[in-house]
Formats: structure tokens, sequence, C-alpha cells
């Protein structure tokens, strides 16, 4: 059965919704309160991250995800989807038993893991040169151009008949009616639909505050993060990279020989630090990243933590990083620690928040790190939901 689908919210989680609905047949119109996205779904890595997501329901959505993402790349190739997998890196006995321990848990041939020495990384990605004790092969992980996915599939939508985008509306209010949806903007026009999907990410403030405080504890909190992008690296780094510290904070590396690790340099520590280098299609690097909770944060850019992830950067590549073209702050969503399926009504299996809110109303939000990784799946577990497959 057709339905007509408003989606409010023009990032990672709003456009594929769209295309979710639109795939599915239903005619969808989606309202993005800024010109074009500008939030977390521009400005991060584009990991499609299978490697260190939680054994269990985390993993699972992760592996329906990446099987989604190529049915989407397929459609939509303007996203820059590919294949190339990850390499996880250790300088470091302790940190290299980690990974022994996670190669030998039963599901690392689903995650496509491979334990490799200094040898086999050089072998696999020859632009790290750096001194590398090991590395771990994913080969499941993959990656995108998150600048290019929201409008690159926009454009392909477009194309159905059954799509339209509305940029610089922001919806203020829900209007009660006795069947179906209407949404009035800031303007006072009005959207009817059959069913809305309210994808709004960390804007926690408009339409979505009600919601989101109408409860005992607040669902969801947000996090900032630094990250910055070179110039053309000249060579090709064949996988996506992670260094040790990536295993403090992703809950799929979680095993035992994890707590005698050793300690994380205090600087590292104090921004919550993390190294992942991806290639973009232009050659440049993108590398991260850093995470801070404590709110309010900062209007401005802090150098410390971009003086630290380059060093990280240069000793797994080896030499210096090419010049830094730009550097930016992001602030995503995420569910807030033992919360979210705690709330009445709430889906998510713990890993994202969604609720209906009002009849026919959906908020879908919270997936932190996970939004790029995730959000083919979270699109299809929310059609689910609202019987629109």
């Amino acid at each position: 059965m057709s339905a007509k689908v408003l989606i409010v919210g023009g990032g990672i989680l709003g456009s594929m919704h769209a295309f979710h609905a639109v795939q599915s047949g239903h005619t969808v119109v989606q309202l993005e309160r800024e010109a074009d996205a500008r939030g977390a779904s521009v400005r991060n890595f584009g990991l499609v991250w299978v490697s260190g997501r939680a054994t269990g329901a985390d993993l699972e959505l992760s592996l329906r995800a990446r099987e989604l993402w190529e049915r989407v790349a397929e459609s939509v190739p303007g996203t820059g989807f590919r294949p190339n997998g990850s390499l996880t890196v250790v300088t470091d006995p302790a940190e290299l038993a980690v990974l022994e321990q996670v190669c030998a848990r039963s599901d690392a041939g689903l995650r496509g893991f491979e334990l490799l020495d200094a040898e086999g990384v050089r072998e696999h990605n020859p632009a790290v040169r750096g001194d590398v004790l090991a590395g771990m092969l994913c080969r499941q992980d993959a990656a995108v151009e998150p600048r290019l996915v929201p409008r690159a599939i926009r454009a392909e939508l477009e194309k159905s008949g059954r799509y339209e985008f509305h940029a610089g509306v922001e919806i203020a209010a829900v209007d009660d009616v006795p069947s179906g949806v209407l949404l009035r903007d800031s303007t006072g026009k009005t959207w009817s639909a059959d069913q809305a999907i309210v994808c709004t990410g960390a804007w926690h403030n408009g339409v979505a505050a009600p919601w989101l405080r109408d409860v005992e504890t607040v669902p969801v909190r947000r996090v900032r993060l630094h990250m910055m992008q070179t110039e053309s690296l000249g060579e090709t780094l064949t996988t996506s990279v992670a260094d040790a510290d990536s295993l403090r904070y992703y809950p799929g590396f979680d095993v035992p020989a994890l707590s005698v690790m050793p300690a994380q340099e205090p600087s590292a520590r104090q921004w919550g630090m993390q190294l992942l280098m991806v290639q973009r299609n232009n050659g440049g690097l993108t590398i991260g990243d850093t995470h801070m909770y404590d709110e309010p944060f900062g209007f401005d850019v802090e150098e410390r933590p971009y003086e630290l992830l380059a060093r990280k950067a240069e000793r797994v590549l080896g030499h210096r990083i090419p010049r830094i073209e730009r550097r930016w702050t992001g602030v995503y969503s995420q569910l807030a620690p033992g919360v979210g399926d705690s709330v009445s009504g709430a889906v998510g299996q713990g890993i994202y928040y969604h609720r209906e809110v009002v009849p026919d109303v959906r908020l879908v939000t919270g997936p932190g790190g996970r939004g790029m990784t995730h959000s083919p799946a979270i699109a299809e577990q929310t059609f689910k939901a609202a019987g629109l497959l």
C-alpha cells in the first residue's frame, strides 16, 4: 500500500529513510531546516564500520546495513561506496594480544577479520610504513563520501517523480488532526502526510525538544569531535586505518586482554582520542577524532587535538602527513548510556532511539558514531515498525 511520507531532516538518517520509502513505492516529501545537510552527517569519516560493533544486535544491524549499502551504491554510485576494508594497527605486544583474542572469537569470520604481521600489513597497505608490530584486517568495513551522500541520494530520488526536497524549512509543531499527520513550520505553513519520520540529529531543540523531555531521563546526549583533511597523499591508502586507541573505544574489541593494555597517553585520554584515517576520492586523508561529552561545548576550535592526531598519523604512515587543507568540529546525537530502550514505547535495541511520539509520527535519532554505518538498516527497521513495508 502506497503512502505519503513526510521526512524531517536532510542528513544521512533522513536521506536514507527517504531512499527506503521511495524504493518501497511511497511518495516522499523531505524537509531540511538548513540550505543543505550541515551536521555530523557530512562531518564524519564516511565509514561503514563493522569491525568495532558490539557482538549481538549491534553487529547484526551493522552487517545488515553493510549489505544494504551495497544495494544503495548500485542505485546511487555518487555515494562513493567502496569495500576497501580496514586495518587496525598495533605497536605493542599487549595491544597485539587484544587483536589475537578478537580474531579468536566465534564472530571473527562474520566480520572478515584476519591477523597480519608487520610484513602482511605492508603488503596489504603499502602506504603504512611506520613502526607497526601487527595489524588486523577487517574485510567487511567499507567507506563512502560523506559530503556527497545526501545530495547523491536526493538526485537519484528526484528521478522517481515521487520525491520532493524542500530546504530552509524548520518544523515547529505537530497539529492534532483526525487522521494522518499535519506538521506546521516556523512560518505557519502546514505539511500533511500519512506518516512522518523526524530525523533532526543533534538538533535537540525545536520540534524534537518536548518529545525528548517528556520522559523521566533525556534519552540522548550530544558528542563533539575534532577532525581534519589533508591535501592528496600522493599514493593510495588501500584501506581505512585505525590505531590501537580504537580498541579502547569500540565495544567490539572488549576482550580480557584489553584490561592489560598500556595506559593511554594522558593527552589522548583527555580528548577521548583515537586515530582513524580514510582516504577521500580526491586523494586527501580525513584524520580524526576526539570525543567530548560535557556541554556546553566551546565555540572555538582548539589546536592541541590536531597536533596530537597529526603525530599519531605520521607514526603510522612513517612520514609527514600532507598539508592540512581544512579542520572542523562536529556534534552528533548519541543514545545516552543506560537509557534508550528503557523509555516506554522506545525501540532501537539500545543502539539508537526510535519512538512513536504521537500517532503516525516517529522520532529517530541517537545512533552516535554509528549513524553512517547503520542508516540503511535503521531506515528498514523504521518502515517495518510503521507497517509501511
